[in-house]
């Protein structure tokens, strides 16, 4: 007899496969997200498809729309500038609660995980327009070390939503921009800072770095409705180009 995997497994795995999606622009911003398609490409009951949607949309990467089912949640300027602002507030703020307690382990994740992010390309190897995956993760991990001795799980938990809402962005970054950024040189900075216990210095840095993305998607929209008339529609092809990518 075979044995099926409990419901509460597949419905993560549905929503774990859906919001990866979401955040690398597989499903592209204010797609309309049928439940029949999401069930018949993971192979899944419409139960978890719901189910996971419910659960998307709980975290503001889905929209329910009454009547019309669920779609992608769209990006923007306004929501791009929203998400940056309470970004730098909040990492800013479980940064120093970390490093109020940092110790050797502490230490050693964020050396490793620096090292290891300065390893990965940001960019596919042949292919400038396309986000690399592998350092996406690796960057997620270089920013989690950063905070690891944070007490306050709360904080952290709103971290991690934020930080999750600004994937799409920061794929758009790499997609929309072709001058080369010295992020190692960045995430080095910040990483001596923390090291040395220079809450100040760390979370000023952290805050330019955040911003930085923000600044360079948001003037290559301004720079593209100049001449197309749509921020939506330059970010459209955008999208276009990284899921053919």
């Amino acid at each position: 007899m075979v044995l099926k995997p409990p419901s509460d497994s597949i419905t993560e795995a549905a929503y774990r496969r859906i919001r990866s999606d979401l955040l690398s622009c597989r499903l592209r911003p204010g797609e309309k997200l049928r439940i029949s398609k999401l069930q018949a490409d993971l192979g899944i009951s419409l139960c978890a498809v719901r189910e996971a949607l419910a659960r998307l949309t709980s975290e503001g990467f889905v929209l329910a729309e009454p009547q019309k089912g669920f779609r992608a949640a769209p990006v923007s300027v306004a929501d791009l500038n929203d998400l940056t602002t309470a970004r730098v507030e909040i990492e800013c703020l479980c940064l120093r609660h970390s490093l109020a307690d940092y110790g050797v382990e502490s230490e050693t994740r964020l050396v490793a995980a620096n090292h290891r992010l300065k390893r990965i390309p940001l960019r596919l190897p042949g292919n400038p327009h396309q986000y690399n995956h592998e350092w996406d993760l690796a960057h997620d991990e270089f920013h989690s070390a950063l905070v690891a001795s944070c007490r306050n799980r709360t904080l952290l938990l709103v971290r991690e939503q934020l930080f999750a809402k600004s994937a799409r962005y920061r794929w758009l970054s790499v997609s929309m921009t072709s001058d080369e950024r010295d992020l190692d040189a960045e995430h080095k900075a910040i990483t001596d800072a923390a090291l040395d216990r220079d809450a100040d210095t760390a979370t000023a840095l952290l805050t330019i770095h955040i911003k930085e993305t923000s600044r360079r998607v948001t003037e290559s929209m301004d720079s593209a409705a100049s001449s197309s008339g749509s921020r939506s529609m330059h970010a459209d092809r955008t999208i276009g180009r990284l899921r053919a990518g």
